[in-house]
């Protein structure tokens, strides 16, 4: 199930230090894009794009493909779709100013400790 591949991603967060890593459950929400939102961020942009790398590289091992990337081009805010779990990894100020943990008021939130 796709919950396996929430481990997986987070995994390929953590290998590259990603930190405050928040995973929202999106399934009980009415209307909602996908079944999980996994949110982390990085320091800088080369960060973000290291994150960004370790969870595709990650999630290919596994056979898992993301079928859309965006935001790799200014490392600020990128986004992979893998249909059903949406990545989104902020540099800091991004996570802050569009702070999407908090658009769903009624969903599931787990917050994964740094390592």
């Amino acid at each position: 199930m796709k919950k396996d591949l929430v481990k997986i991603i987070t995994a390929g967060i953590q290998e590259k230090k990603g930190e405050d890593i928040v995973i929202i459950d999106l399934r009980k929400i009415e209307g909602a894009i996908c079944n999980y939102f996994v949110i982390a961020q990085g320091n800088s942009p080369t960060q973000v794009e290291a994150i960004a790398d370790s969870v595709i590289d990650f999630t290919t091992k596994e056979k898992e493909k993301p079928t859309h990337t965006i935001g790799l081009e200014n490392c600020q805010w990128v986004a992979i779709d893998y249909t059903d779990v949406m990545v989104h990894i902020f540099l800091p100020e991004y996570r802050s100013y569009y702070d999407i943990e908090h658009l769903w008021e009624d969903a599931k939130i787990k917050t994964i400790p740094n390592n």
